[in-house]
């Protein structure tokens, strides 16, 4: 899609046209956001599973260790929502980045390198979870993460992550496959346009 190759500046409808044959019938979100992504590996110093999850959950109670999402992601944002919870963001490519084409990759890094802000396409879930009961976590407060599914733009999230360019990203928000109210989900723009928050735990 040659739309996709600079930046979108709104949401555009010939393009969501285009993309809603592709998917499933329902109701969506649509956002376009603009990111500078970290490729993150399981288990290293900025992986979610090891870090942030554990502080609430724990480590998984039969094996003893961290949850593995067994691939490299991005992350992308964090932010308060409330004293009591917080918004963590991730892009998730579908197929490792080790397969994508170095050359793509490169020609990407130098147009970024130019100033040029290609645009992903992403598939998107916000799930809203939270530690049943104030016994089984010391650190208890409610987990908003928001997942985009990478569905176009495997080169360019990897080419920015290499360079520390940013990326717009139209992600498409299933209402209907959120683990979250339709009241939460309309939340997102004004979520994502605060200042980024890292949260510290004690």
């Amino acid at each position: 899609m040659a739309e996709l190759e600079g930046p979108l500046e709104a949401v555009d409808d010939q393009v969501l046209a285009l993309l809603a044959t592709l998917l499933p019938d329902g109701d969506y979100l649509p956002l376009l956001v603009e990111v500078r992504p970290e490729l993150v590996a399981p288990h290293d110093a900025r992986d979610y599973f090891t870090h942030e999850q554990v502080a609430t959950w724990g480590v998984d109670r039969f094996w003893g260790l961290p949850e593995n999402p067994r691939s490299f992601y991005y992350r992308t944002f964090e932010t308060a929502v409330s004293p009591e919870a917080h918004l963590y963001e991730f892009v998730v490519p579908l197929v490792p980045p080790s397969w994508n084409d170095r050359t793509r990759v490169g020609t990407y890094r130098s147009a970024m390198a130019d100033g040029v802000v290609p645009t992903a396409v992403a598939l998107s879930t916000l799930d809203v979870c939270q530690p049943a009961t104030y016994e089984e976590s010391a650190d208890h407060h409610a987990h908003w993460g928001l997942t985009h599914f990478l569905l176009d733009g495997h080169h360019k999230l990897e080419a920015a992550a290499r360079s520390g360019a940013p990326v717009r990203l139209l992600a498409l928000v299933s209402v209907d496959g959120s683990l979250a109210a339709a009241a939460d989900v309309a939340r997102l723009p004004e979520l994502l346009a605060r200042p980024r928050q890292q949260r510290t735990v004690a």
